[in-house]
């Protein structure tokens, strides 16, 4: 029985400049169904499993008062200190989804150390996305 005091991973806020757009972007570049689209574009949510990956303004007023305003990179040279991971089963096909869908590119797929493939790309906000082959525990 889990412990009332163990919390489940509710939401990822990834704070952009057009919600509806970023919506769409991340649809038809990763591979997400829509779940929600306020009509005042204030709010978005994508389907992914366990945990909901949402979307709010970059200038969300309501709780700009409470926690401050988000602080974006100033050019490229700087990257956002959140970084979002997918991982796919191939991950040169999403890749090449990605970027013919208006990613970025950063780095193509490579092999890691570690065991996993990796590619780089940057959503329409600069968001650095990792795209990677899913890797298990490890063990020890």
């Amino acid at each position: 029985m889990a412990s009332p005091l163990s919390p489940a991973f509710a939401y990822t806020v990834v704070y952009v400049k057009d919600v509806a757009k970023s919506i769409a972007f991340y649809s038809q570049a990763f591979g997400y169904s829509v779940r929600r689209l306020e009509e005042n574009h204030k709010w978005g949510e994508l389907e992914s499993g366990q945990t909901t990956i949402a979307f709010t303004p970059v200038h969300q007023h309501e709780t700009d008062d409470i926690t401050g305003a988000v602080q974006a990179p100033r050019s490229y040279q700087e990257r956002n200190p959140v970084e979002v991971c997918f991982d796919y089963p191939d991950v040169d096909v999403a890749y090449k989804r990605a970027v013919e869908n208006g990613a970025v590119a950063v780095s193509p797929p490579e092999e890691k150390k570690w065991g996993q493939k990796v590619g780089y790309v940057r959503d329409l906000d600069g968001i650095v996305v990792r795209m990677g082959s899913y890797v298990g525990k490890s063990r020890q």
